[in-house]
């Protein structure tokens, strides 16, 4: 590259610098107040040579391949400046420093609202400036092109709603004595009917317009506004009747009154269709014929109209709605007891203390909240154009509108609630705890869905008033990546609960006997342990997965719990021992939960069984914890057959094969009974005479029997035992004390010496034997 080509490429460079600075200069003498002056004409007369110079440049190859390599560098150069600013920056400001300029910020921009407010406030009377007084007699001159296609639309729309109305008070009360998918569809049903009668006179409408007014196949302008107007007011007023449905009770989705219901419903009908006709209708034609400013005068006047109008209905009605609200809380105070028989958990008292306060506060003073939005509605109606004003109309009827959805919606889930899950009777039968789980678990989950509810309604009323950019919000980075962790932890919590209930279910099945084999205390032991034993997998699974999911990394949290593990099970070397002598215990299959067992002293039947502990209640009812660390021998009376050892006592001068012969009699007696004798496993064993006692010889025999059937066996043998002794004089000795009075060599005793009790009247000493 020779100096001619540098030399040109630094030209263009300051040429093209040069061009910016005169377009900037340009800029500001379009600003009043900045000065021209000589430099003007110097940047005039010196542009044409720098564009020149320019195009010089681009032409040769060598220079324009100068030119930017320079601007390369420039842009990299500024790179390194913008990266070397933060650097130079000032030091971070304190705490109290940046709540300060916070404050400092948010008083100035709240005094700039008030002053911007007040002084639309004070420019407000304005709006009513354009009306000149003929506005009236255009209305009336236009009324004779409109006057045969409203006859024609209203006729149409009239006579069919009067038909209709029958059919909709007999789909009502269809709809009162069916299923909800009937009734579903007999909504669907009059509301399609609604719209296809609105529609038909719509279009009729437009046919006779064409065809009979005016020229043939053309339509005014006039005449397609006030269709297009009828079309979408009654449409509205379609919408208005589904929610409330003043002539079918049935089909109504709202808890109205017949009387409620048809006043609300007149009341929004004359609301939408003064603004629907007004607002696509009168105004236009107003703009049409005499000017924008007289328009949104009328724009003005209609929405001042319905201002007042509604003013008149919160205040007339103010006593109705508190009375309703008051009925509505109400029912917040019943016990549901449907609800405890079907097992489904009520809410909190707490919750419901503080929603009844809430509702019984509203219920007293609504009527001033109404009449605040009111009065907003009404400064923007004076100080704002016309399609702000329509954009706040618009807004409110969407933030109504998103309220009556959520309400009903709401409403839904509560009848849900409160009539809980029925399962049919066959299924019911084969898991009988699946209902209880799942009504406990329902209630729940839609409350948490109304909750959400709230907080949409509540996100989506801040997006329409402007006071929160929610939907600029939720479609940012931060917004998709919030809500897709939500949702995403929602759906884990929601499969694991769907897979613990389908866990519990299949155990409670295998466990149920009157479905399938009966289960051994074997598999009853093993599934209840592996019950527990999954849910609290499945509990440290979903909070990992849950916490994984959210962003934290659970690489460190495990690793921690591995070595807490560790510390734990040095500290708690005790509980380490439950676990492994527990895990050895249900391996080599000594215990099952209904077994008799004596363990630790203690004898008694087995109620629940884990790996840490047994629990025992024993013959009198009283409920044992043993912990596995403290059993160093088990003793089951469960395990393959069982023994009634019989250990009876005769008098010495008893015969010994006499009272054989009477054990044996009694073990005849004892099988003739078949209740009995399913449960014996073999004949009596004789053993014989087995010790001497002091008072008794003890005769020993025994009887085999089903586990856990000895204790009644041998009570039922001890009866029949004591009949035939009894019957056959054989003495069942007892426990005797013999006086013996010591004698001397010769055989002589000392005398006994007897105290008779004295007699009234009786003087004489005691007597002596």
């Amino acid at each position: 590259m020779n100096i001619n080509s540098l030399l040109r490429a630094f030209c263009a460079i300051v040429s093209v610098f040069f061009i910016l600075g005169s377009v900037q200069t340009a800029t500001a003498q379009a600003v009043p107040g900045v000065a021209g002056g000589q430099e003007d004409a110097q940047a005039e007369t010196s542009a044409p040579e720098a564009l020149d110079a320019l195009l010089e440049v681009l032409r040769d190859d060598a220079a324009r391949a100068a030119l930017i390599a320079e601007l390369e560098s420039s842009m990299q150069a500024s790179e390194m400046q913008a990266s070397e600013e933060p650097a130079s920056a000032e030091p971070p400001q304190s705490l109290g420093r940046r709540i300060a300029q916070i404050t400092q910020e948010a008083g100035e921009e709240g005094a700039r609202v008030v002053s911007t407010v007040w002084t639309a406030i004070r420019s407000g009377g304005t709006v009513f400036d354009g009306l000149k007084g003929d506005e009236l007699s255009i209305l009336v001159s236009a009324l004779p092109g409109l006057l045969v296609v409203i006859v024609i639309t209203v006729a149409t729309f009239l006579v069919l709603r009067r038909f209709a109305r029958r059919l909709y008070a007999r789909m009502g009360k269809r709809a009162e004595n069916s299923g909800p998918l009937r009734s579903v569809v007999l909504f669907l049903e009059s509301n399609l009917t609604d719209v296809f009668i609105v529609i038909f006179a719509w279009a009729l409408g437009y046919l006779v317009t064409i065809t009979l007014v005016g020229q043939f196949g053309q339509i005014g302008i006039r005449q397609s506004m006030y269709l297009n107007a009828f079309l979408i007011v009654e449409l509205a007023r379609v919408v208005i009747r589904a929610v409330l449905s003043p002539a079918a009770p049935g089909l109504r989705l709202v808890p109205f009154s017949d009387g409620a219901a048809r006043a609300l419903t007149r009341y929004l009908s004359m609301v939408v269709s003064v603004l629907g006709y007004g607002q696509l209708l009168i105004v236009p034609i107003v703009n049409q014929s005499a000017s924008m400013a007289a328009g949104n005068g009328i724009s003005a006047m209609l929405s001042v109209f319905v201002l007042v109008y509604l003013v008149y209905i919160v205040l007339r009605r103010r006593r109705e709605v508190a009375q309703w609200l008051e009925r509505r809380t109400r029912t917040y105070d019943l016990p549901d007891v449907e609800a405890e028989e079907l097992g489904i958990v009520p809410e909190k008292t707490t919750r419901q203390g503080f929603l009844v306060r809430l509702l019984r506060g509203v219920a007293g003073i609504w009527h001033w909240f109404a009449l605040a939005y009111l009065s907003v509605m009404f400064l923007i109606v004076m100080t704002q154009p016309a399609e702000r004003t329509i954009a706040a109309i618009s807004g409110s009827a969407k933030i109504v509108f998103a309220i009556i959805l959520a309400t009903l919606l709401s409403g839904v889930l509560a009848r849900a609630i409160g009539r809980g899950i029925s399962l049919p009777e066959d299924l019911t039968a084969k898991l009988p705890l699946l209902e209880t789980r799942i009504n406990r678990f329902v209630p729940r989950a839609f409350g948490l869905v109304r909750l959400a509810l709230l907080f949409l309604v509540l996100f989506f009323s801040l997006d329409v008033i402007g006071l929160a950019d929610v939907r600029g919000w939720m479609e940012s980075q931060v917004g998709i990546f919030v809500t897709a962790k939500i949702i995403s932890v929602g759906l884990i919590f929601l499969v694991a609960f769907m897979l613990w209930l389908a866990l519990t279910s299949f155990v409670d099945y295998k466990l149920n006997p009157e479905y399938g084999a009966v289960p051994t205390a074997r598999e009853t032991t093993l599934l209840t342990l592996l019950r527990n034993a999954a849910t609290i997998a499945l509990v440290v699974l979903t909070a990992m997965f849950c916490l994984s999911e959210i962003g934290l990394d659970i690489g460190p949290l495990l690793a921690s719990a591995g070595v807490l593990g560790l510390a734990i099970g040095f500290g708690a070397q005790k509980m380490v021992q439950d676990i492994i002598t527990g895990i050895f215990i249900q391996f080599e299959n000594a215990i099952n939960v209904g077994d008799v067992i004596t363990v630790g002293g203690i004898t008694g039947a087995v109620e629940k069984l884990s790996v840490r502990s047994v629990s025992l209640r024993d013959v009198h009812g009283v409920f044992h914890i043993i912990p596995f660390s403290s059993v160093d021998m088990v003793s089951n009376f469960m395990r393959g057959f069982s023994y009634f050892v019989c250990d009876m006592g005769i008098a010495y001068r008893e015969n010994v094969q006499e009272a054989k012969e009477a054990m044996h009699e009694a073990f005849d007696l004892l099988i003739e009974d078949k209740e009995i004798a399913r449960d014996i496993l073999g004949p009596l064993e004789w053993f014989g005479v087995n010790s001497f006692g002091d008072s008794a010889v003890v005769l020993r025999a025994r009887i085999k029997t089903v586990p856990g059937k000895q204790w009644g066996t041998g009570r039922a043998y001890n009866g029949h035992l004591k009949e035939i002794f009894d019957a056959r004089g054989i003495e069942i000795p007892f426990p005797q004390q013999t006086i013996w009075f010591g004698e001397a060599k010769d055989g002589t005793t000392q005398p006994v010496r007897i105290k008779r009790p004295e007699e009234p009247g009786d003087t004489s000493a005691s007597g002596q034997e």
